[in-house]
């Protein structure tokens, strides 16, 4: 599958290009990003072209893959898929649910495929932890605590102008959004509030009356940062198990899951549906923080 990639920041260099690169099914043909010297210099290091525009790179290539902000990724994945290009987007895939669900139709009227890169779910670890409690069943809650910052020295992603802006409810959110919900199932009512240094507080009912609790930010001090998620039920407590940073291998399966759905295999859970609906959950968190309504989606 050709692929080309929009982006040229830390995560691209972290995970998209390295595993763009090294996997043995792609052909890594171009990076676009918004400055041509670092489109150019990211290009060069894993021997594929620089391109200055944008369709010229959607022309060029199969698939594209993104690693940009919410909302210049959700213009670039339109216009893919509208060219019938395959979609592997970063989450959150837009930042309102109208631009998330406009890519979702785009790409079904072409017959385009699409995986949301949601890190950990492309774990094995993590597979076969929501593969064994989804069996267990019998879960009545979840919670998710998810607090870190990107302030700290040497964080790469510290200059990162949408993350400062939208905070943990955005750029972490969607993380553990996409952990609750396939134990948990679809959801239908959202609650938030927010606190000091962008401490976010989200309520989730899901349509079976299970309620998941979730505490984020990306400001929070040292001594409180921890990333810890359990589920509660009628036979005990499971704790979500650790798992290596290994950004370039989750990628890598990303990959594999497109490219398996656009032969014509199934689509991944983690596909553009799955993304429009964290996106949704988001935009009613968000209108929850600011109206202090519960939200019914």
């Amino acid at each position: 599958m050709r692929f080309g990639l929009f982006g040229t920041g830390p995560w691209a260099h972290m995970a998209h290009a390295p595993a763009l690169a090294a996997h043995p099914d792609v052909e890594f043909v171009g990076v676009w990003g918004r400055n041509p010297q670092k489109a150019a210099a990211l290009a060069e290091q894993f021997s594929a072209k620089p391109y200055s525009d944008i369709d010229a790179l959607i022309a060029a290539v199969d698939a594209i893959a993104v690693a940009l902000p919410p909302d210049v990724q959700a213009d670039i994945a339109l216009r893919a898929a509208r060219a019938g290009k395959h979609l592997l987007l970063d989450k959150p895939i837009a930042f309102t649910a109208e631009a998330a669900d406009e890519i979702v139709a785009a790409a079904a009227a072409s017959d385009a495929k699409g995986v949301v890169f949601f890190t950990r779910r492309f774990m094995p670890q993590i597979q076969e932890f929501l593969t064994a409690v989804q069996a267990t069943g019998g879960w009545l809650e979840a919670r998710v605590d998810h607090l870190g910052s990107i302030y700290g020295e040497g964080n790469p992603f510290g200059e990162s102008a949408w993350r400062k802006e939208s905070g943990g409810l955005w750029d972490v959110g969607p993380h553990a959004v996409a952990l609750v919900m396939p134990v948990l199932g679809p959801v239908e009512q959202v609650t938030a509030l927010a606190g000091n240094r962008d401490m976010t507080h989200v309520l989730l009912r899901h349509t079976g009356g299970t309620i998941t609790t979730l505490t984020l930010s990306v400001d929070a001090p040292p001594k409180l940062e921890r990333e810890d998620a359990a589920f509660y039920g009628e036979s005990g407590v499971a704790p979500v198990p650790p798992v290596p940073w290994e950004p370039v291998e989750a990628f890598g399966r990303a990959v594999d899951s497109l490219i398996s759905a656009a032969a014509g295999g199934e689509s991944s859970p983690l596909d553009l549906g799955f993304g429009a609906q964290v996106v949704r959950i988001l935009n009613a968190a968000a209108e929850s923080i600011t109206t202090g309504r519960t939200i019914t989606l």
